[in-house]
């Protein structure tokens, strides 16, 4: 496969893809993504709002593949629930525009539960349909697989071949203590004045649970809702950014630039994939 990687982030659809194919252009217009991405994969993505890039950019690539993962802001529990009329779904509807007349042999979109029925779901079905492409949804999660992290995600598969969904793997479930760092940073200890204020909402997990919540870009952020907190002899902290990379199937090597700040890192992670779950997905298209 020659692939175009859009809405590139960290890279992971790249990660996912493995020796299936090839990656002949990514964009993202972030900086700091874009740093971390020419950092792990030697090449830098274009840093272009992909709503400007006109078709026949697109077309030079020679891509026959497209794996994205568009902003989920629009279609998420906690976003405004505007699907197509948010502002970031401009990219998106832009795409759209571009699969109508010159679409790829295949694609794979990776997306929050809330994208299914959504009309931006709906304008993608359309456009498979139209051009006579077979589409499988699925719906998977890390948890599954089993990896002791829950991230549930829509995978919608798409390709001028025939598609049959394939079965999850069927595996011994993992501990939340092979992900950990084999040296604790001190930093990331919650204050005994933090943690009294936000420890009802807390979603607390020990080294051998088989299980932590769904990490999201806030998590330097916000205490509640925004992903697990380790509970240890010592106390309770936050899962460092190499900790909650390896939750999500990140290489060991993965790396990123020392000038990005704690925050940074987090949120960049919290907008990423899960690699064992995508490569499922990508599955689909042998």
């Amino acid at each position: 496969m020659r692939v175009l990687e859009l809405f590139s982030g960290l890279g992971g659809w790249r990660y996912a893809l493995g020796d299936r194919g090839r990656v002949v252009a990514a964009y993202d217009v972030s900086e700091a993504a874009n740093a971390t991405y020419l950092l792990n994969h030697g090449d830098l993505p274009r840093p272009q709002e992909l709503a400007a890039v006109p078709q026949a950019a697109l077309a030079a690539r020679g891509a026959d593949t497209w794996l994205l993962s568009p902003p989920c802001q629009p279609f998420c529990r906690m976003g405004n629930h505007q699907g197509l009329e948010d502002r970031r779904s401009r990219a998106f509807r832009h795409l759209m525009d571009v699969f109508r007349e010159a679409p790829p042999d295949h694609l794979v979109l990776e997306n929050v539960a809330g994208f299914l029925g959504s009309d931006a779901h709906a304008l993608l079905s359309e456009r498979i349909r139209s051009h006579g492409m077979h589409q499988l949804d699925l719906q998977a999660c890390p948890s599954q697989f089993p990896w002791p992290n829950q991230r549930p995600r829509v995978y919608v598969v798409a390709s001028r071949k025939p598609l049959q969904a394939r079965p999850l793997p069927a595996l011994a479930p993992r501990v939340v203590a092979a992900f950990l760092d084999a040296e604790e940073d001190e930093r990331l200890y919650l204050p005994p004045e933090v943690l009294a204020r936000h420890y009802d909402g807390l979603d607390l997990v020990a080294p051998g649970d088989c299980r932590s919540a769904c990490f999201i870009g806030g998590y330097g952020r916000r205490y509640v809702g925004s992903g697990s907190f380790l509970r240890t002899a010592r106390g309770v902290r936050r899962f460092s950014p190499p900790e909650v990379a390896r939750l999500l199937g990140l290489p060991e090597g993965f790396r990123f630039p020392e000038v990005l700040t704690l925050e940074v890192r987090y949120r960049l992670l919290g907008n990423g994939l899960s690699i064992p779950v995508a490569a499922w997905a990508l599955q689909h298209l042998a």
